[in-house]
């Protein structure tokens, strides 16, 4: 069984220098969880890592997509394996690392586990509803019959959402339920799971400081760059934030202030998600940032947490 080590935590928190520190040292490559790092051209708002920053390590899955194409779950599912496969096949270790929760599960959840028990016509119903209504409208079917799957997914994660509706409708017992017997966690990867957590009044200034070094490094510039070729409002890539919110601003919505200040309360706002979400995994291995002097001290203490729990397994 391949081993899959995993860094995350929510934006803004400081993953990457971290990251640097344990891949050098366990011999890792890095492949890239975060739903934006995956554009070309959108760098700043991206908080994309530079070459300098990599500092000789590789990194997979950033920067490959233009940003006037979609890019699925799905798709990363299968690229990020394609990544696992040809970094374990050299004898290093896999790294995922990044913020975004969907990414992740999809590596580390048996979604697949209820493949049996289908029923077509129930779920073709459910996507007309969600064309009708919109994903939240479904999403909120899940809560009457299934609270914790509710809890756990995403609006917009609607065809996990779908599935455990269906499950539900064709076996009378909740996705969940049927999950406890640890079929959901029957993959092909031994998982070694950390999250990065602070002191949330200094990660929220973190943040803030971080978009006003976004904006003095060119972020207003770069998304003007991105209108002028052509890049619009209603692509997956403009909707991140940072862009959502300038664009609004060039197209005389909301004032520049405004416009900052959305950023900043947007991107706090998805912190907090961003927390919720990784608590929901029971092999995560939350690290407080504030027990540490420095990123190198929190890193050091992972790779000893890793090799502990190697050694033993």
């Amino acid at each position: 069984m391949k081993d899959l080590f995993i860094l995350a935590g929510p934006t803004g928190i400081g993953k990457t220098k971290i990251s640097i520190h344990i891949a050098k040292e366990l011999n890792g490559e890095i492949i890239s969880a975060d739903s934006m790092q995956i554009y070309k051209k959108m760098d700043i708002g991206s908080a994309k890592i530079s070459s300098e920053e990599m500092n000789g390590v590789k990194h997979h899955l950033i920067d490959f997509l233009d940003p006037s194409e979609n890019f699925s779950v799905a798709e990363f599912s299968s690229l990020a394996k394609e990544s696992i496969e040809e970094i374990s096949s050299e004898n290093k270790l896999p790294m995922l690392v990044g913020g975004t929760g969907l990414y992740i599960n999809s590596l580390i959840y048996n979604y697949s586990f209820a493949e049996t028990n289908k029923d077509e016509a129930y779920r073709k119903e459910l996507e007309q509803l969600a064309l009708e209504n919109g994903v939240e409208y479904v999403h909120e079917l899940l809560k009457a019959v299934d609270e914790v799957s509710y809890n756990k997914l995403y609006p917009n994660d609607l065809k996990r959402v779908i599935r455990a509706l269906e499950v539900y409708k064709v076996t009378g017992i909740p996705i969940s339920e049927a999950a406890k017997n640890d079929e959901i966690f029957d993959i092909p990867y031994k998982v070694y799971y950390y999250v990065l957590n602070m002191n949330r009044d200094k990660l929220y200034e973190r943040i803030n400081h971080r978009v006003d070094l976004m904006l003095d490094a060119g972020l207003l510039e770069e998304v003007i760059r991105l209108e002028k070729e052509g890049y619009t409002t209603d692509m997956q890539s403009m909707k991140g934030i940072g862009y959502k919110e300038l664009l609004q601003h060039l197209h005389g919505e909301v004032s520049k202030e405004k416009a900052i200040e959305n950023i900043k309360q947007f991107s706090r706002n998805y912190a907090k998600r961003q927390l919720t979400w990784f608590r929901k995994d029971p092999r995560v291995k939350w690290i407080d940032k504030d027990d540490f002097s420095n990123d190198e001290d929190v890193a050091k203490f992972i790779i000893n947490d890793y090799k502990e729990k190697k050694y033993k397994d």
